[in-house]
């Protein structure tokens, strides 16, 4: 049960990091002017990506100093995901061992 819950703890950790990085390409697309925010459906998927990814990133920021026009905590959020990923991959492989 408890492999159950890490190995889904680690799929969505996956998913999120697939959403932050989804969002950083459509907005430097947008920054380009490669994709058009007057269209209905790209504003709607920026919106829900920005709706799910804000909350991870608003913690980052007030930590972070100001960079300007210049945002890392995608970068931090893709980091500190993928040491979680490495964590609950160590202690999948420690619960498989056990036999739990």
């Amino acid at each position: 049960m408890l492999l159950l819950v890490l190995q889904i703890a680690d799929l969505l950790l996956g998913v999120l990091r697939w959403i932050i990085i989804i969002q950083a390409i459509m907005s430097w697309l947008v920054a380009f002017n490669v994709i058009n925010t007057y269209n209905d459906f790209v504003r709607q998927i920026l919106f829900a990506l920005d709706k799910i990814t804000e909350p991870i990133y608003r913690p980052i920021r007030k930590v972070m100093p100001d960079f300007g026009q210049l945002d890392l905590s995608p970068l931090v959020a893709l980091l500190l995901i993928i040491i979680l990923q490495m964590v609950l991959g160590h202690a999948m492989a420690q619960v498989m061992a056990a036999g739990v």
